[in-house]
């Protein structure tokens, strides 16, 4: 991408098309990680991301039924605030959870938005500390699920949509209805062997409806007291 989007820093990369996904492959590329925003035009369009990113984390032996349990009191929390969201597996051990938003400028930046995840995941927290935790570290974690919502930082990337990952397995990152949750057996349950023909027996989008959806985060700062933050001091990235 054009350097001047982002001034002192190296230029951005964009995948825009098959022929670019088969040039990383080609490149052994395997996990494709993305930001919350889309590929701007302007600096301006960089500084508000588009989404908002709840990855369900869980500790060392920590049963799948707790995890499909956490992501669905988390969206119970975000209907509550008027939130729709989306749920795809992470490919690796987690779940997670995506609200796509449409920003108000100028205040839903990067780090109003980050406060918003924080809030939420604070706010779970508290409410179900058996089951959740908001620190960091498997010290943290250990019969508790960790709600990250560090992926919604400046800078930070989350694992693409059909996007394999790089670990034993190669698990795939998969979207899924709502209504499959219950269905899942764990969150690498597609692999780079199996994904494709999971796929071919699908009529229907899962996510067809998020991009569409135009909801903001006005009422959800409101209800959480979330006040906005000072701009970040420097543009944040396009989705790469």
């Amino acid at each position: 991408l054009d350097a001047a989007l982002w001034p002192g820093h190296a230029a951005l990369l964009e995948v825009p098309t098959a022929k670019a996904l088969i040039g990383a492959a080609q490149m052994n590329v395997i996990e494709f990680h993305t930001w919350n925003s889309l590929v701007p035009k302007t600096v301006r369009q960089m500084l508000y991301p588009d989404r908002v990113i709840f990855d369900l984390d869980p500790g060392e032996g920590e049963r799948w039924e707790r995890v499909q349990e956490a992501a669905t009191l988390v969206r119970g929390m975000l209907q509550e605030m008027g939130l729709q969201s989306w749920l795809k597996t992470s490919g690796g051990k987690g779940l997670h959870v995506v609200v796509p938003i449409k920003p108000v400028a100028p205040r839903d930046d990067w780090h109003t938005v980050k406060a918003f995840a924080q809030a939420v995941v604070q706010h779970m927290a508290s409410v179900i500390p058996q089951r959740f935790t908001a620190k960091m570290g498997p010290a943290n974690r250990v019969g508790k699920l960790f709600i990250d919502h560090l992926r919604n930082s400046h800078g930070a990337t989350t694992a693409a949509a059909y996007s394999a990952r790089s670990r034993p397995g190669l698990g795939v990152s998969m979207p899924l209805a709502w209504d499959d949750l219950a269905a899942l057996k764990r969150s690498d349950q597609w692999t780079v062997r199996t994904a494709r023909e999971h796929l071919s027996f699908q009529t229907a989008d899962p996510w067809k409806d998020y991009w569409t959806c135009k909801q903001t985060l006005t009422a959800a700062l409101k209800t959480l007291d979330v006040s906005a933050t000072p701009p970040p001091s420097r543009a944040p990235s396009a989705r790469a």
